[in-house]
Order: structure tokens, then C-alpha cells, then sequence
């Protein structure tokens, strides 16, 4: 049974924000602060009080609201000790196999850089929860901002190692255009054309599409599938590593 709650909310253009509650601790951690007045709406609504910030990497629509939220509440800062001079008002720096005490709950800390070079993800083993920020997406995963093919692979492959039941905050609503892309290079999935539609109906109702689980992930999004049979027949690429079939996967949905 989950100690924690969650409260998922949108920001920006199609962030999300989400809040994680101790409530027998009493302590609140916003992961990532995309926007400081949503992120304090989103507290005042649920009667809340922060006490941790835990970022993922350092881009605006993550770390935009640090400084503002930790003058409010003055909240701990926890962030990726590879990128802490980018993280504004950190405290506690952080690396792949550290732990994070938060509550009566314990965070383990990975290393995922590719979309930035200090990336990191946390997951909530006794929660089943894991926060990816942007290296995973549902259907998706991070354009490679600061890193390579092969940083972005190791990364992912990390993640794909978590449980099938793992929920899976990824921090943007991306999942219809992804889903779009990727029947483009895995068209014979049954599993992704039947996401595909249900995608399709959520969104038109208004739902979100996060979290995710690792195990649809694992079954239907291509980033994760570099061994696929079909996603290499469409690549051209039949045969070849699990870097050069994702790295050419990635270059698609560049382009797509």
C-alpha cells in the first residue's frame, strides 16, 4: 500500500506538475517547479505546505520556479550533483545510487543524462512510482539536447530495467503526437495501434495520458524498442545494435 499522495495538475503549454504528500511526516515535495503560481495554487488547494523540491535537470519549465518557491516556504532543494551549478538554490546534491529521505519513504536516485548532461530520475521503489522528468515520455523520450545516442540508450535502458507495474511520471502531455510518430516506424504493433486509439479517445476527453507504466512502455513505445523485428524492417536496419536503431529512431522523430 502507497504511504504517499500524488497531485497531478497541468502547467505551462503542457507541462505537468505533481506533488508528493507524506501525510503522517507532514512534508510535501514538488518535483520540479515549472510554475511557481501553479505549483502554489496547487499546494493552497490541497492544504500543503512545501518542504522539498526535487529536480530532474535544470531547463526553465523545471527549475523556473525554484527560487521563488524556496523564498515563500523555504524548502530544501534537492538536484543532479552534475548539473548543480544550472539548478537555482540547490541544497542537496544528488547522483546515480544515492538516496533521498523523503517522509517514511526513500527515493533512488539515477543517473539518465541525454536530453542534458545531469539529468537524473527518481524512483520510489516501496511506491511503485518512479519521476523521469524528460528523458522518458510516454510513446516518447527526450530530444538529445547535451547528449549522444549511446548516453541516451544507457539511460533509457535504466528505466526500462524498473518493474513492468512501475508508474511512470513523465513531465509532459506529449503522448498523442508521439503515438502519431510512432506507428510511423512500428506500424505492426497491435499493442501500439489499440494505445493509439485509446490516446486518442482520452485526449478528446480532456484526460490525461500520465502516468504511464514501464510495461506498456516496454510494449508499445519505440524508443524502447530497438530489438523490435518490425521497428528495424522500417529503419532499414535489421540486424544491427540497439544504439544505431534507437539513435536513427531518435533522428526520426526529429524530423517527423
Amino acid at each position: 500500500m502507497r504511504k504517499l499522495e500524488y497531485h497531478q495538475f497541468p502547467c505551462l503549454s503542457d507541462n505537468y506538475g505533481f506533488l508528493i504528500h507524506d501525510p503522517g511526516m507532514h512534508v510535501t515535495a514538488s518535483i520540479d517547479t515549472p510554475d511557481a503560481a501553479a505549483i502554489e495554487h496547487a499546494l493552497t488547494e490541497k492544504g500543503w505546505r512545501l518542504t522539498h523540491i526535487l529536480n530532474t535537470h535544470h531547463h526553465q519549465d523545471h527549475a523556473g520556479g525554484n527560487l521563488a518557491l524556496k523564498h515563500r516556504y523555504g524548502c530544501t532543494i534537492v538536484g543532479p550533483k552534475a548539473d548543480a551549478d544550472r539548478i537555482p538554490g540547490i541544497d542537496v546534491q544528488v547522483a546515480d545510487g544515492d538516496a533521498v529521505a523523503f517522509g517514511s519513504v526513500r527515493a533512488r536516485v539515477f543517473d539518465v543524462p541525454g536530453h542534458t548532461r545531469g539529468h537524473i530520475a527518481y524512483y520510489f521503489e516501496s511506491e511503485g512510482v518512479a519521476f523521469v522528468g524528460d528523458t522518458l515520455f510516454a510513446l516518447g523520450c527526450g530530444r538529445l539536447f547535451e547528449g549522444t545516442p549511446e548516453q541516451m540508450w544507457k539511460s533509457l535502458s535504466k528505466l526500462k530495467a524498473l518493474p513492468d507495474d512501475t508508474l511512470v511520471y513523465c513531465a509532459h502531455e506529449y503522448t498523442q503526437s508521439n503515438a502519431r510518430f510512432a506507428l510511423t516506424v512500428e506500424p505492426d504493433n497491435a499493442a501500439l495501434v489499440r494505445r493509439a486509439r485509446e490516446i486518442d479517445a482520452a485526449r478528446a476527453n480532456g484526460e490525461p495520458t500520465v502516468p504511464t507504466t514501464m510495461g506498456l512502455e516496454k510494449a508499445t513505445n519505440p524508443f524502447l524498442r530497438p530489438d523490435s523485428a518490425d521497428l528495424q524492417r522500417t529503419l532499414g536496419l535489421v540486424g544491427r545494435d540497439p544504439v544505431t536503431v534507437f539513435g536513427e529512431t531518435r533522428r526520426r522523430k526529429d524530423r517527423f
